[in-house]
């Protein structure tokens, strides 16, 4: 067999290179974290994947307020944060309970203290940096099911920053630790 010329030699590198570019380009990773500001906020935290914006008027603290969220979907879970401003403090720690059950009923999940075991929904402290110590910081983890009936689990960080409370939240059939460790560790208010 003939050996290949140099020009022949080039272009068969400059071919071989290419297919590995295009092999790595086609091979998108499932989660791109990137750092995340909703407007108006001292929150930053990363998000997988880059978020849809939406806003909607809810009734919070017995008035009607605006709710902007920023969500998005990546390896088989959604992740969202929601912030509203209560304009007065001295709400955030009622309407802070309430939102933790509202989310807990609309995914069917047990109540908070109902039950033990593995689908118990349990609240924990979280360390945050900012937040406002009343009411504290929290973590809750449960088990429901989606509107489909299919079975969910959720993570949801609850806490506020002067007049602002936030619902941070991670859905999904199995959440990997690992991937609630980056999304939680990564919230920030400065």
């Amino acid at each position: 067999m003939p050996r290949p010329t140099l020009p022949r030699l080039r272009l068969m590198l400059f071919a071989a290179a290419l297919t590995a570019l295009l092999a790595l380009a086609a091979c998108s990773p499932v989660f791109n974290w990137r750092e995340v500001r909703p407007d108006n906020t001292r929150l930053s935290l990363l998000l997988p994947c880059k978020p849809d914006k939406a806003q909607k008027v809810v009734p919070l603290g017995g008035q009607p307020t605006v709710l902007s969220m920023l969500g998005c979907d990546a390896g088989g879970a959604t992740f969202a944060v929601a912030v509203a401003d209560l304009g007065d403090a001295a709400k955030a720690a009622t309407v802070l309970a309430q939102w933790q059950s509202l989310t807990l009923a609309n995914m069917k999940a047990a109540p908070l203290g109902a039950g033990a075991g593995d689908g118990a929904t349990q609240r924990l402290a979280l360390k945050l940096p900012g937040a406002a110590a009343e009411p504290p910081a929290s973590l809750v983890t449960a088990q429901g099911q989606r509107v489909d009936g299919t079975p969910v689990r959720g993570q949801a960080a609850y806490f506020a920053q002067g007049s602002q409370v936030f619902q941070v939240v991670l859905y999904a059939a199995q959440i990997k630790p690992e991937v609630a460790e980056t999304f939680f560790s990564s919230l920030k208010l400065e």
